[in-house]
């Protein structure tokens, strides 16, 4: 360990933020560790966010005491005796507005405004994202990323009618089943001709939009929102097809903006899309700042160029793998080159992703059959296997894990799987 960090500061308290802070301190490192958090809670975890949240599952009794989270068991990513054993000075209610990288000073706007700086040795920057809002001053249109949207979502959904999601990614989808898991009555908007272009091939979003119709929601593919309508509170969505849909709560889903803006004129290179450019060891271009998360765009050997991952086991793993290297040094870092992962729980059904689900140019079912709502499936590009999906299947699905930590051909991977080839 190099004796001159120390003074680590980690900018942003989500699931990134908090495992880089343990991973510091699991590799020993006893310096100053400040861990800043825009938001008023401690660390938690997001996904919960659109299901037991909205739901109520889980939900503990009121009546825990003062603080974070109280009646949100399932969002909490370590109880509070762990976060304080970490010996953080942790500062929530912070937002990190400007980086001097020349004298190492973080600006931050702190709890009413305050303005302050903090001094680093070493920085980590987790600050990730938020989330992009449809362009309505209408009340009863939400986003749904942090604590506190999904609290006032779920208020809205104690007091049911009909709800509008607007975008069938992950959180649109599952907003969409914890509303029809508490009876409402929900209409599921999409621009792309199946749900969740970005993350899986068409032939997998088939298999998902029947899943929401056979539950119940009205699913408008291949159509966008013209417009919100209603005298200061929404009543309807209009279609860019022409048609509306009568609404009292909209859920908005349509991607997020990147919390990078403060890192402009700093020094640190960032992307055209506003991401963070890193190394593999998910080091920026200034030396003894790293970055992780939502927001860190990074080279992967086996995807064949640079990646950026949305996914909650990707911000503990970086976050972890970026503490190890900013603590080692140049001599003892190591690349950073994980098997992406990411789940989804709709309609009490696991939908589970290994390596990239799109694009693909080939798809085969494995194990079960799209008709059971059942099955794992392979999909491969160029010949090479790049992605692994199950619904209803974790353990066949997490079994094909090792076949994606190395370079795989389509062929091989059906192999492994008893399934042979199409000629």
């Amino acid at each position: 360990m190099r004796d001159t960090l120390n003074d680590i500061v980690v900018v942003g308290a989500g699931m990134a933020g908090l495992h880089t802070a343990e991973a510091l301190r699991e590799r020993g490192y006893e310096g100053r560790l400040t861990l800043l958090g825009e938001e008023a809670h401690r660390p938690y975890s997001r996904p919960p966010l659109s299901k037991e949240v909205l739901t109520g599952v889980g939900m503990e009794p009121p009546g825990g005491g003062p603080g974070w989270l109280v009646g949100h068991r399932a969002l909490r990513l370590r109880e509070d005796e762990a976060v304080d054993a970490l010996d953080l000075d942790f500062r929530p209610g912070s937002r990190a507005v400007g980086l001097d990288t020349a004298a190492r000073e973080v600006s931050v706007s702190g709890p009413g405004g305050a303005a302050s700086t903090v001094r680093y040795d070493g920085l980590v920057i987790a600050t990730g994202a938020r989330a992009r809002r449809p362009a309505t001053d209408l009340a009863g249109v939400y986003v749904l990323r942090t604590l506190d949207d999904a609290e006032a979502v779920r208020s809205e959904f104690d007091s049911g009618g009909r709800l509008v999601v607007v975008g069938a990614g992950f959180v649109g989808a599952e907003v969409a089943a914890s509303a029809r898991a508490v009876g409402m009555d929900v209409t599921l908007v999409e621009a792309a001709p199946t749900p969740l272009t970005r993350v899986v091939d068409p032939r997998i979003g088939e298999v998902l939009t029947e899943l929401h119709r056979e539950n119940g929601v009205d699913v408008r593919l291949g159509v966008g929102v013209a417009g919100f309508e209603g005298r200061g509170r929404v009543e309807r969505v209009r279609l860019a097809d022409g048609s509306a849909v009568e609404a009292s709560l909209v859920v908005a889903g349509i991607g997020v903006h990147l919390n990078t803006e403060w890192l402009r004129g700093s020094g640190v290179e960032l992307l055209a899309d506003g991401s963070v450019a890193c190394d593999e060891y998910s080091a920026t271009s200034v030396p003894n700042v790293y970055a992780v998360g939502d927001l860190a765009n990074w080279p992967h050997p086996r995807y064949g160029g640079r990646i950026r991952l949305e996914h909650w086991t990707n911000a503990g793993e970086q976050g972890e793998a970026a503490a190890h290297n900013l603590l080692a040094g140049d001599g003892g870092r190591t690349p950073f080159t994980p098997v992406p992962y990411f789940w989804s729980d709709q309609y009490r059904m696991k939908v589970q992703l290994l390596g990239q689900g799109a694009p693909a140019d080939q798809v085969a079912f494995v194990h079960g059959s799209p008709e059971d709502r059942k099955f794992v499936a392979f999909l491969g590009r160029g010949g090479m296997l790049t992605g692994v999906l199950g619904l209803r299947s974790t353990p066949k699905t997490m079994r094909y894990r090792g076949l994606l930590e190395k370079p795989t051909t389509w062929d091989e991977a059906l192999a492994a799987a008893g399934v042979t080839p199409a000629r």
